[in-house]
C-alpha cells in the first residue's frame, strides 16, 4: 500500500497523516476523517490529497484498503519447523541428491580457492559456510562486500553461491564478475531452474515451499545449513583418504 515511491513524495504534512497511521492503524480503519484530521492536525483537504495519492477515491476507501492489508497480516500462518524438515528429506533422499552434493565436494577439494557469496540471510549462510568448511581445513573466504574490485585471475577456484529465489540481481552479477575472472561456480538455491542455477557449472536445489511474511522471504534456510555441512564433510572424508 505505501510504496518507497508514493511514501517520497509525501510534503511535510502528508508525512504527519503517514506517521500517525502507521502507529495507529487499529484505531484509524474506525476513525471519521475529521477525527484524523484533528489527530493528526492537519486539514481535512490535507488527507483528501494524501489519499489521493494512495491511489482511493476518498478517505473511506483509504480505510477499506487499510482495513485489507491489517487482514492480510494477520492471516499470515508460519509452517511448523517439523513439517519443513520432513518435506526437504523425502524429497531428497535419494541416489539423485546424493549424487549432486557428491560431485559438489569433489569439485571444491580439488579447488584451490574457495569463494562463498550470497545476500540478506544467504549472505549469512554464506559467511557461516567459509567458517565451517575452513574448520575441516579447506580454508574458504566469505566475499562480503558486492563492490570489491576483482583483478586477479581466478583460475582453480570455485565460488559457492547461496539464493533462495535463484533470482537475487547482485549475487547473479557478482557471479557473472567471478566468471569473467574465471572462477567456477556452485550455487545452492530452491529452485534447479532459476537464473542463478542456469548460470552455475553446478547447482544442489532443495525444493522446499517458499514461505513470504509480509515483503520478507521467510523461507527456512535449514535445508542450506543440511547441505553446506554435508558438503565439508565430504570434502574432508576426500582430504583424508587422498593423504
Amino acid at each position: 500500500m505505501f510504496t518507497n515511491e508514493i511514501i517520497t513524495s509525501f510534503n511535510e504534512l502528508e508525512m504527519l497523516i503517514y506517521n500517525y497511521v502507521m502507529q495507529n492503524k487499529e484505531k484509524v480503519i474506525y476513525m471519521r476523517i475529521r477525527d484524523l484530521a484533528d489527530e493528526a492536525h492537519v486539514s481535512t483537504s490535507t488527507i483528501m490529497r494524501f489519499c489521493r495519492k494512495l491511489n482511493c477515491e476518498g478517505f473511506s476507501e483509504f480505510k477499506v484498503k487499510l482495513k485489507l492489508t491489517i487482514d492480510k497480516k494477520s492471516e499470515t500462518t508460519i509452517k511448523s519447523g517439523q513439517h519443513i524438515l520432513a518435506e526437504f528429506f523425502e524429497r531428497t533422499q535419494n541416489e539423485k541428491f546424493n549424487s549432486k552434493l557428491e560431485a559438489a565436494a569433489e569439485a571444491i577439494s580439488k579447488a584451490d580457492h574457495i569463494y562463498f557469496i550470497g545476500m540478506g540471510s544467504s549472505g549469512t549462510l554464506a559467511e557461516y559456510g567459509a567458517r565451517y568448511f575452513s574448520s575441516l581445513g579447506k580454508f574458504s573466504t566469505y566475499l562480503k562486500d558486492w563492490f570489491t574490485p576483482i583483478h586477479s585471475n581466478l583460475n582453480n577456484s570455485i565460488t559457492i553461491a547461496l539464493s533462495v529465489s535463484g533470482e537475487n540481481e547482485f549475487t547473479i552479477s557478482h557471479i557473472h564478475k567471478l566468471k569473467e575472472k574465471n572462477s567456477s561456480i556452485l550455487s545452492i538455491t530452491n529452485n534447479g531452474k532459476s537464473t542463478i542455477a542456469k548460470i552455475s557449472d553446478q547447482n544442489v536445489s532443495y525444493y522446499v515451499t517458499e514461505e513470504f511474511f509480509d515483503i520478507s522471504n521467510i523461507t527456512t534456510q535449514i535445508p542450506v545449513i543440511f547441505i553446506l555441512e554435508e558438503m565439508a564433510r565430504k570434502v574432508y572424508e576426500k582430504s583424508i583418504r587422498s593423504d
